[in-house]
């Protein structure tokens, strides 16, 4: 164990994560059952977030790339926007879903359970990607790169899965949209 873990820096990063990593699918569930009628439908929200999840998808790309060439100023800059946008959409698509009656899906037949397939894996692995992410993160402001490093080639291949099968769930959805 590094010095870090068996200090009380270490237990607050650990409480913290156990913590958010609770809060954000709990809270996610009970503001999915609330719907927000006093403002309109924020139907324009989707492709927006969308596009957020294909640029956290390219910006995961970029920071992979520039850590292979020691840049590490400019991965830590990427991972920490990674970061902001993946929250950045949450908030959006929370707010959509408040505001928004579900739009069900009208494909049939091999693409309803392609599309169903790629859904449920991505909502699946987001759960799981929350307490990745900030173990993986805490590892890196911490110093302790030998782990961040271990974790981190797990964590980067599935919250990459998650922003791209974002992307293609809404364009999987989208020509169901009612505007």
């Amino acid at each position: 164990m590094s010095k870090i873990e068996n200090t009380s820096q270490g237990i607050r990063y650990k409480t913290l994560i156990i913590i958010v990593s609770i809060v954000i699918p709990v809270v996610v569930l009970i503001l999915f059952n609330i719907r927000i009628t006093s403002l309109p439908p924020l139907k324009f929200l989707p492709p927006i977030y969308a596009s957020i999840n294909g640029i956290t998808a390219l910006l995961l790309i970029a920071a992979f790339n520039s850590i292979k060439k020691k840049k590490i100023k400019q991965h830590e800059m990427l991972m920490k926007t990674s970061i902001f946008l993946s929250l950045v959409f949450l908030v959006m698509y929370i707010l959509y879903h408040m505001t928004t009656d579900p739009t069900p899906f009208g494909g049939e037949g091999l693409i309803r359970y392609l599309y169903f397939f790629i859904l449920i894996t991505h909502i699946t692995l987001s759960i799981f990607i929350v307490p990745m992410v900030l173990v993986t993160y805490v590892r890196a402001i911490s110093n302790m790169f030998d782990k961040h490093k271990k974790i981190a080639r797990i964590t980067f291949p599935i919250w990459l899965y998650i922003a791209v099968t974002g992307v293609i769930v809404y364009l999987m959805i989208s020509p169901y949209y009612t505007y």
